[in-house]
């Protein structure tokens, strides 16, 4: 995952490129947009975003919280939820898939 600066209203774009996924077509980088919750506030801040998959039809949303410790190492937190489209209503209960993921960052 790649995130672009943070503007002033706590919104940020940037790109996502997974390492597994179930389809049989190729894994492309694809883009996210998100917000974080105070974006001047210090501290352990929360946010949110998603990703539109350019390969699948499928979108998901990612909420969590960043925590730094005290030798300013970031990890973030999340939980998400994918939701996959379904041919029909009738098989909306095999569409959403619930899981979590811990980002760190790479210098």
């Amino acid at each position: 995952m790649t995130l672009w600066a943070l503007d002033a209203a706590g919104t940020f774009s940037g790109s996502y490129h997974t390492a597994v996924a179930a389809t049989n077509k190729q894994i492309l980088v694809s883009p996210l947009q998100g917000a974080q919750q105070h974006p001047s506030a210090k501290g352990q801040p929360t946010f949110g975003f998603t990703v539109q998959w350019l390969f699948a039809d499928s979108t998901t949303a990612f909420v969590g919280q960043c925590f730094v410790d005290r030798r300013g190492k970031e990890t973030l937190e999340t939980t998400w939820l994918l939701r996959e489209e379904v041919p029909s209503r009738g098989d909306s209960w095999k569409a959403t898939r619930v899981g979590t993921s811990v980002f760190t960052r790479i210098k």
